[in-house]
């Protein structure tokens, strides 16, 4: 088959993996691009939802090693930082509509080395590292990639479709001239990873759990082996001196107050955006994950929304390969942008107000609410499918 009989994939991360493993399946084959020397091992996201789960039950053994090398979350919960818990979400209430009524804390790193190795055994998919996709030019045939190389060397690499899943900071998406409009949260987040277990102090604690406090929130999660916190912090402060020992162990503390240090195994600083690409379609070139949008983690939305982007536009273009008109990758931008619009966007920029409120008495009404919709059969329900992202597959299939 000609070399330009395929998809190109800017990126190895689990937009681009993920839709490489749907293309694979239907015997469409991929180059992957991936500018880095190898997948990063670093924490990011580790949140998977039920219906993700799902959709990887069509790789064939792929949910089965995400659970593996993780923790099954079956419930999560709203907490207030000093009094404790305010409402526990039991996600068995979506047993009817769903085959993993729960949510799976494995890092994202180890679900990329995964699909990699379920690439690399396929053998229709050829993944090269130290590779980055630069810029793209199109005609009514297919799509010239330029490829960097060896730091300076370029070359240009021909394909039917190119997908940008290349990041927050894509260059498929900026060479081809489309906006990222949104905006840049003013405080950073500070990310500490522990193998202390808060189970053993904290009474009544759930795996995920999301911590409101007038004067600093955080969100506590665990994964198989270790806990995470997340604080926000000011940004006039930016630096080394938010990650140093001294630094990072009065967060820590001020947590769970301990007699010895905390053993912090990693710790990151980084800057958090809420952004959405005016489009996801430029003709033969398309955008998938974080190249199309991103979000902050509160709720872990994005990892599986960037999964979901993978799984449908890889489905569309099996269909298109079969004879499809190629109008259906229209419909992919309208369902993935209008559901991130709607759906995922608008939940976590919800979760970031919650958590932050400040405002006594908008804390107690809100507390409040929580309580109600946690105790309630149908509330809980209804709010699940949305934590969840039921509810947004969902409205994705009424815009076919």
């Amino acid at each position: 088959m000609a070399t330009e009989d395929r998809v190109l994939i800017a990126g190895a991360g689990p937009a681009g993996l993920s839709a490489a493993s749907f293309l694979v399946e239907a015997g469409i084959p991929v180059t992957v691009f991936e500018a880095e020397e190898s997948l990063p091992i670093d924490p990011r996201a580790s949140t998977f939802h039920p219906p993700t789960l799902d959709m990887l039950d069509e790789l064939g053994g792929v949910t089965e090693r995400v659970i593996e090398q993780g923790l099954i979350a079956p419930t999560w919960q709203y907490r207030d930082r000093q009094s404790g818990p305010v409402a526990t979400f039991d996600l068995s209430a979506l047993a009817g509509l769903t085959a993993h009524p729960y949510r799976v804390q494995t890092e994202q790193w180890k679900f990329t080395r995964i699909l990699l190795e379920r690439l690399r055994a396929s053998g229709g998919c050829e993944v090269r590292f130290s590779e980055q996709v630069v810029g793209a030019n199109q005609d009514e045939s297919g799509v010239s990639a330029l490829v960097r190389f060896g730091g300076v060397q370029e070359r240009s690499e021909r394909g039917r479709y190119l997908i940008g899943a290349d990041g927050a900071a894509s260059l498929v998406r900026i060479s081809q001239g489309i906006e990222f409009e949104g905006l840049t949260f003013p405080e950073l987040f500070l990310v500490l990873t522990t193998p202390f277990d808060f189970r053993e102090e904290i009474p009544d604690l759930s795996y995920v759990n999301y911590l409101s406090d007038p004067e600093e929130w955080l969100v506590l999660l665990r994964t198989r082996y270790f806990w995470r916190v997340l604080f926000p912090t000011d940004s006039e402060h930016e630096g080394g001196d938010l990650t140093s020992d001294g630094s990072v162990q009065r967060r820590m503390q001020s947590v769970l107050p301990r007699g010895e240090p905390y053993e912090v195994t990693h710790r990151s600083l980084y800057r958090v955006h809420q952004r959405v690409a005016v489009r996801y379609r430029l003709g033969r070139i398309l955008l998938a994950g974080d190249a199309a949008h991103v979000n902050n983690p509160l709720g872990g939305m994005g990892m599986n929304g960037s999964v979901h982007d993978a799984v449908n536009l890889a489905k569309k273009l099996a269909a298109i390969w079969r004879g499809a008109d190629d109008s259906l990758l229209d419909v992919y931008e309208r369902q993935r942008r209008t559901v991130c619009l709607e759906h995922v966007q608008a939940a976590s920029l919800r979760n970031r107000e919650l958590l932050r409120e400040s405002d006594p008495g908008r804390r107690r009404e809100r507390h409040e609410e929580w309580r109600r919709t946690a105790e309630d059969r149908e509330l809980a329900l209804a709010f699940l499918r949305n934590s969840s992202m039921i509810a947004s597959l969902e409205r994705e299939r009424e815009l076919a």
